[in-house]
C-alpha cells in the first residue's frame, strides 16, 4: 500500500510542468499545484506542505521572493523546498540556496531521478523528526534525572545536616553551653560571612559554595570537647595550668575527627573547613592564640570569621565562670581586640552588621534576663569558652 501521507506544493507557472510534475509523484504522495508565488504562499497555510518543488522564473513574485518569504513564516523552515529550474549556472544554483532552497533539479528533469532525490527529502525529513524525537526524550529524561538528583542531594544535604547537629549537641551537651549557641553560633557566622562578601577585601574568597560551608560546618567548632575529661571540662572551679592546656587540646581532637571524616569521603566538601574551623577557632590575630601560634590572614579565614562570632555568643550568654555581658559592652569589647585577638576586617564586617546580630539574639535567645553587667577594665574575660586558669580567667 503507498503511504500517500506525504505532501508536495508544486509551484510554476506553465501548466505542462505543473501536471507532468504532480503526475510524476501523485501516486506516491498527496500532490497540490499553485501557478505562481503568492498562490503558492496561500497554499502554504491551509495545505500545509512537507516538501515544494519550486519554479524559479514566474512573473510577479519569482521564486526566490517566495522562498525567503517561505522561510519568514513561522512553520517555514520545517518545510523542504526543491527549485525545479531551467537555469543550471553555477551562480543562479548559489543564489537559490541563498534564498532557502535545500536542492535543486535541472530542467528538463529525469521523472526517474525527481522521484529518488523526493524520496531522498522525505526520509531525510523522516529521520530529523526521528533525531528530534530522541533528543525530545533524551532531555526529558535528563530533566527527570535531574530532578531526581536534586531531591536526592537535598535529602543528602538534610540528613548530613542532622548528623551533622547531632554531632555538635553531643559536644555541646557535655560543656556548660546549653540552649540555642550552636543555631546563633551558625547565624552569626553567616552574618559576617555576608557582610564580607559585601564589602570588604576578602570579596573574592567568599563564593555561594563559600557560605553554604561555612553555613554546615561552624556548629562543630567545639566538637574536639568529646575528648575533654569530664574533670577538665565540667569543673567549676580554676583550672590548673596543666588542665588549661588539656582544655586546648579541644582544637586538635576536633581536627583530628573531622579529618578522619573528610578522608572518609574523599574530601568532605564542608568537612574540610568544619576541621579548618575546629583547629584555628582560637588563634589570635596578633599570634598569641593556641594551638599553631598563628597570626594575621595566616589564620584561614572561615576560623578568623567563627573567633568573632563565638566570643560574641559568649560574652551575650550565661555561662557559670563568668556573667552576662549586654550585648553593646559585649559589642566594644570585640572592637577592642581588633587587630589583637580578632581580624580587624572581620570587625568592621561584625560593627556594619551588628543590628542584624541583635535580631538574631532575641528571636534565638535563651530567654534570660539581660543583665546590666559593667564592662570590666582589661585584661578581661574574652573567649567562647572562658576558663580559669589559677586566679586568671582566660580564653580556651
Amino acid at each position: 500500500m503507498v503511504d500517500r501521507s506525504g505532501k508536495i506544493l508544486v509551484v510554476d507557472d506553465d501548466p505542462s510542468v505543473r501536471a507532468l510534475l504532480a503526475n510524476t509523484l501523485n501516486t506516491e504522495y498527496e500532490v497540490e499545484t499553485a501557478a505562481s508565488g503568492r498562490e503558492a504562499l496561500d497554499k502554504v497555510d491551509s495545505f500545509r506542505p512537507h516538501l515544494i518543488l519550486l519554479d524559479i522564473m514566474m512573473p510577479g513574485l519569482d521564486g526566490h521572493a517566495t522562498c525567503r518569504l517561505l522561510r519568514a513564516k513561522p512553520a517555514g523552515d520545517t518545510i523542504h523546498v526543491i527549485v525545479v529550474s531551467g537555469k543550471s549556472s553555477f551562480s543562479e544554483q548559489t543564489h537559490a540556496f541563498h534564498c532557502g532552497a535545500d536542492d535543486y533539479i535541472v530542467k528538463p528533469f529525469n521523472p526517474i531521478e525527481l522521484r529518488s532525490r523526493v524520496h531522498l527529502h522525505f526520509r531525510l525529513r523522516a529521520a530529523l523528526a526521528s533525531a528530534a524525537a530522541i533528543q525530545a526524550e533524551i532531555e526529558t529524561q535528563r530533566t527527570r534525572a535531574q530532578r531526581i538528583a536534586e531531591i536526592q542531594q537535598r535529602e543528602l544535604a538534610a540528613a548530613q545536616d542532622a548528623a551533622v547537629f547531632v554531632l555538635a549537641k553531643v559536644a555541646e551537651c557535655r560543656d556548660h553551653v546549653t540552649g540555642n549557641h550552636l543555631v546563633r553560633m551558625r547565624e552569626y557566622s553567616q552574618l559576617l560571612a555576608e557582610q564580607l562578601r559585601r564589602a570588604s577585601p576578602y570579596a573574592g574568597q567568599i563564593d555561594q559554595r563559600f557560605l553554604d560551608d561555612l553555613y554546615r560546618s561552624s556548629p562543630l567548632h567545639d566538637v574536639g570537647k568529646v575528648g575533654i575529661g569530664d574533670a577538665v571540662l565540667l569543673k567549676p572551679g580554676p583550672l590548673t595550668p596543666d588542665e588549661f592546656r588539656r582544655m586546648q587540646e579541644h582544637t586538635i581532637l576536633g581536627a583530628q575527627i573531622l579529618d578522619e571524616a573528610v578522608w572518609q569521603q574523599h574530601g568532605g566538601k564542608f568537612l574540610a573547613m568544619a576541621a579548618t574551623i575546629a583547629r584555628y577557632h582560637h588563634e589570635r590575630f596578633d599570634g598569641t592564640g593556641y594551638p599553631a601560634g598563628l597570626a594575621g590572614t595566616d589564620i584561614p579565614l572561615p576560623a578568623r570569621i567563627v573567633a568573632v562570632a563565638d566570643v560574641y555568643d559568649a560574652l551575650t550568654s550565661a555561662r557559670p565562670y563568668k556573667p552576662v555581658f549586654s550585648p553593646l559592652d559585649s559589642k566594644e569589647m570585640i572592637l577592642i581586640e581588633s587587630g589583637r585577638h580578632f581580624d580587624p576586617v572581620v570587625v568592621e564586617a561584625f560593627e556594619a552588621c551588628f543590628d542584624d546580630f541583635r535580631v538574631i539574639q532575641q528571636e534565638l535567645g535563651d530567654h534570660a534576663p539581660e543583665p546590666s553587667v559593667p564592662r570590666p577594665a582589661a585584661p578581661w574575660p574574652l573567649a567562647g569558652d572562658a576558663v580559669q586558669v589559677e586566679s586568671v580567667t582566660t580564653d580556651a
